[in-house]
């Protein structure tokens, strides 16, 4: 007996067995992508427990529903159209001619994560300074965008602002520089405020911290600007023998502002879509371990990246690809700031696309976790869908 399209029966049968495909239900659209991954739904007739999807000849992960409804896992396969079959226990056989089309499934929107470099902590000039502005975080900017197919979109990742100086006039963290994925830009960290020379914070994505020394030279905190990619600096202590500088602002949350026991810690970064990672976390302030308060304690990091501030020595860097602000120099003698963090940039969309059709400058992807493909640049390139 001739097949015909929708059915087909089991040689040697005593009667007909009748399976049959009747309708594809792709997860997105009218076509499976070509990387594979999404689940399709078939409905039709006379399916069994245990039967399994072929792809012409490709065996596909199958979950039976019913007699009437199978769903199966799209299979990696190149652009075109192929027989479906459903391959029954009991040997009967479901076959839909050229019933399945793979293409290149392009997203039309993706949400990214812009994180700028991170700015570096302050210098401190002498022994009166006891802890410079910790550097701002890097701007931090996260949302969506509608993207073409075939359209190539830059990725800049800005790196770390330098370190503070201890010499010169004028010791404050160099600003970080900004990341961009095609018209997004986040800003640059602010430099955090030197010790003893009164320069303030610089603004930027977050704030320095402001700068501590003798009452009349502290420095002032830097504000976010543009706003919205985070916060401001921590002020300065004012008063008695350490004067502990202010904490750099961060993604989450302002600097803390220096006291008389402990030097001001940076602003929390952010948790993009709960992943457990956190980026653009401020920079710490340091002290001077000579205080009238041998207790004091230096001020941490903001998670997210955020150097400590040193006790008597350089701060601590930022963290690489966090976009976290350098730690500030602290000491009874002149000691330097740390660079800031570099920045990152990370993409994703549901893994039911197909894989970007090209990219440059060797991002990390696509990892599949969670229903989504991410890309992640560490480093600059370029990305198509």
């Amino acid at each position: 007996m001739a097949l015909t399209q929708l059915e087909s029966y089991m040689v040697g049968a005593t009667g007909p067995i009748i399976p049959k495909i009747s309708s594809i239900t792709y997860a997105t659209g009218s076509a499976a992508g070509n990387t594979g991954g999404e689940t399709i739904t078939l409905t039709g007739a006379g399916f069994n427990s245990g039967c399994t999807v072929y792809v012409d000849n490709t065996s596909c992960t199958t979950t039976y529903v019913s007699n009437t409804s199978v769903t199966f896992t799209g299979p990696a396969k190149a652009i075109g159209t192929y027989h479906l079959y459903v391959y029954n226990t009991d040997g009967s056989v479901a076959m839909k001619p050229n019933g399945i089309t793979i293409i290149t499934y392009i997203p039309t929107t993706v949400e990214y994560l812009v994180v700028a470099g991170g700015a570096g902590g302050g210098g401190v000039g002498s022994s009166q300074g006891g802890g410079a502005g910790g550097g701002g975080a890097g701007g931090y900017l996260a949302s969506t965008l509608s993207v073409t197919a075939g359209t190539p979109y830059t990725v800049t990742i800005g790196g770390g602002g330098t370190a503070g100086s201890s010499g010169g006039s004028d010791g404050r963290g160099g600003n970080g520089t900004n990341s961009v994925f095609a018209s997004i830009t986040a800003t640059g960290g602010g430099g955090g405020g030197d010790a003893d020379r009164g320069h303030p914070g610089y603004s930027g994505g977050s704030g320095g911290g402001g700068g501590g020394g003798g009452a009349a030279s502290a420095s002032t905190y830097g504000t976010a600007s543009p706003a919205g990619q985070g916060y401001r600096g921590g002020s300065p202590y004012l008063s008695g023998q350490n004067y502990p500088g202010g904490g750099g602002g961060g993604a989450g949350g302002v600097g803390a502002d220096g006291t008389a026991s402990a030097g001001g810690a940076g602003g929390v970064g952010l948790n993009w879509q709960s992943l457990g990672t956190y980026y653009a976390g401020g920079g710490g302030s340091g002290i001077n371990s000579n205080s009238a308060n041998p207790s004091a304690t230096v001020g941490a990091g903001g998670n997210g990246g955020g150097g400590a501030g040193g006790k008597s020595t350089t701060g601590v860097q930022g963290t690489p690809n966090t976009g976290g602000g350098g730690g500030s120099g602290g000491g009874d003698a002149a000691n330097n700031g740390a660079q800031g963090g570099s920045g990152i940039v990370i993409i994703r969309y549901p893994n039911t696309y197909s894989n970007a059709t090209s990219t440059t400058g060797s991002p990390i992807g696509p990892v599949n976790t969670g229903g989504y493909k991410y890309y992640t640049f560490n480093g600059s390139g370029s990305i198509t869908f």
